[in-house]
């Protein structure tokens, strides 16, 4: 769990419900035989500010295992900051807070309830990234590789899928 800013704590409390042991990643060291890693919601310059003061960058870049990315997750893992993702997206795409939403999505067949605060959406799809959602014809949940992105909070709404994706 990379812990330098956003809701890292209610991923941890998901992760541990489903039996999973959750190491809050701060440092280089942090990510040493880790199997999974999430990049939580927050505040994505915040997070990438965090991440070039403690030297994560290049770290998480080669880190290698399965990656889930929720909201400012998603930012942080495109084109703009670290490009683990061939993805570009809008910052605050559907609005400020007060536009805040919840909605019910089609993801891998099932219904997901997803909830969106200041959220991003993908703007553009690199090679080899898959469009999983959508919201109003914008992307707001892609794959690629080992890493999936999504521009909701599963946290808020108590959704476990991409959390059991992560683990499996």
């Amino acid at each position: 769990m990379l812990a330098l800013q956003g809701d890292f704590e209610a991923h941890t409390a998901i992760l541990e419900s489903l039996g999973a042991a959750a190491i809050m990643v701060r440092t280089p060291a942090g990510l040493d035989g880790l199997d999974g890693l999430i990049i939580p919601g927050g505040e994505s310059t915040t997070i990438a500010l965090g991440i070039e003061r403690e030297g994560l960058a290049d770290p998480l870049r080669e880190f290698g295992g399965p990656i889930l990315g929720t909201c400012a997750g998603m930012i942080v893992l495109g084109r703009e900051h670290l490009g683990i993702l061939d993805i570009s997206t809008r910052r605050n795409a559907f609005g400020r807070q007060v536009r805040s939403f919840e909605v019910d999505l089609d993801l891998w067949g099932e219904r997901v309830r997803a909830a969106f605060i200041r959220a991003p959406w993908v703007e553009e799809v690199g090679d080899g990234v898959e469009v999983l959602a959508e919201v109003d014809g914008h992307p707001i949940a892609v794959i690629g590789n080992n890493v999936l992105a999504v521009a909701f909070h599963p946290e808020i709404t108590g959704e476990t899928r991409l959390h059991r994706w992560l683990l499996a």
